[in-house]
Formats: structure tokens, sequence, C-alpha cells
């Protein structure tokens, strides 16, 4: 269940969308203004001594290098993929391997959709894979996003589903059996398909509407030479910190 709070107090309207556009914007912020609030309000869901799980994109390295800042406060962090690792050692922060870990209290990371349930459709960073084993240890876990990610239905953006490279085509067939349109993701400029940090390859699913996103996670997991799909239903977010023009938004679920 979604609980909206406005930072007054205040409960918002029941439908997340209506209420996001309901209101008018007292000043224009870009969207790496609203990614970079979003990142200072996570920083107080930290816990001090602890060792924090971080992910990847664009969103979490606004966060990153506001963690550095309190780097002091905190034992060290868990990284989603060898980037953000690189990010976190470039801010003298401690980076654990997981199996290292017995446990962690928070995992912060950004979102490419998130639902009104807190499901979100993350992996447009590639990373999708290792965020989801992390976020699955994880304690909390804290989604910091902009306004624009919040959806009815999730689907719009395309759904990643990390494969083992031999199996790409016939998990291909089977994605297109299921309604969607998978396209290979290629390195910039090139035709060779993009390499994960675990050595496999992404297909990006368009023309889906997600209406059960547990479910559609747990059939196309069944697939045959699928590593990790883009969904994170089963274990979704348990908060959401809501960049907007009025400021930030907590959504709780």
């Amino acid at each position: 269940m979604l609980a909206l709070d406005g930072g007054s107090g205040a409960a918002g309207p029941r439908d997340p969308l209506k209420w996001r556009h309901s209101f008018t914007p007292t000043n224009i912020m870009t969207q790496d203004e609203l990614k970079q609030a979003v990142a200072r309000t996570a920083i107080d869901y930290v816990v001090d001594g602890e060792i924090i799980g971080v992910g990847t994109g664009s969103t979490a390295n606004f966060f990153i290098d506001e963690l550095g800042k309190i780097k002091d406060r905190i034992k060290g962090a868990v990284a989603s993929s060898e980037a953000t690792a690189a990010r976190l050692r470039g801010h003298g922060i401690a980076v654990y391997d997981l199996n290292d870990v017995e446990s962690i209290s928070v995992y912060v990371d950004g979102a490419d959709e998130i639902d009104a349930g807190g499901a979100m459709i993350k992996g447009g960073g590639a990373a999708l894979t290792r965020e989801k084993i992390v976020a699955s240890v994880s304690k909390r876990f804290v989604c910091i996003a902009d306004g624009s990610k919040l959806v009815q239905t999730l689907g719009t953006f395309p759904l990643p589903v990390e494969v083992v490279p031999m199996a790409r085509a016939a998990v291909a067939r089977r994605l297109t059996e299921l309604g969607g349109q998978p396209r290979l993701r290629v390195e910039s400029g090139t035709d060779k398909p993009f390499v994960t940090d675990n050595g496999g390859h992404l297909l990006d699913v368009a023309g889906l509407s997600i209406t059960d996103p547990a479910a559609l996670e747990s059939e196309i997991n069944q697939i045959v030479g699928v590593i990790a799909v883009g969904l994170f239903a089963r274990r979704g977010a348990d908060v959401c910190l809501l960049g907007t023009g009025e400021g930030v938004k907590t959504l709780s679920f």
C-alpha cells in the first residue's frame, strides 16, 4: 500500500499520479537538480557504523557523492557494479565483497520506472543482476528518483533482461511470445553486443504493459538462459524518495 508524505505529515491523495500532476511547481528544477535533491535526502536513511548497499546509474552517482561527505560515519559499502565500486573508492569509501558481509541495513538505488506498489523496472545502467542480489539481502530498499519515473503501469521503459550469450536468440523468441519486442543492446556506436559485468548480454524488451509485475518477473525468470530480469516486484522498494518541483516527496509501500 502506498502512503505519501509531502514533508508536512499530511497524507496525499490515493492516486500518486493525480497527486503528482495536481500542483504547479513554484520553481523550475532540472532533472539533475531533482536527482541531487533526492540523493541528499537519502542520506537520512544511512545507518551509522554499518555497511550500505549502493546502486548504479546517474541518480545513484549523486548519492555516492553525498555519501562521500559522511564517509566517516559508515563502515563501508557493497557496490552493485564495477563502476559504482570505482566511484565509491574515489571518495575513499571502503568497498566490501558481498560474500564477506553478514547484513546490509539499507540499499539505495534509482529506478527507470516505479509504480504505486513499489514495483520497478531497473537495468538501464546494465547492472540489474547485481542490483537485484544486493537488494535481496538488504533490510530496507530506498529508491531515489525524479518525478518522471512514477508511472501508472510499468512498461513504457523497455524491460532489460540479462541473458547467457549463447541463449539470447532462444530467449528473444520466448519474450516475443509474451508480447514483447526484444532488441539486443549494443556498445555505443557499434553493432557489438554490450557485455555486462557478469559477462552477459542484454535484451531490452519494448511493447509490454506490465499489469502484474510479480507474475511476469517469475515467468521471465523461468526462461532457460535468463540470468535476471529488470523487474523488481517480488523485492520492490520499501520507500521512494521522489524529486518534484515542490521538493522531495516520500512514498512508503
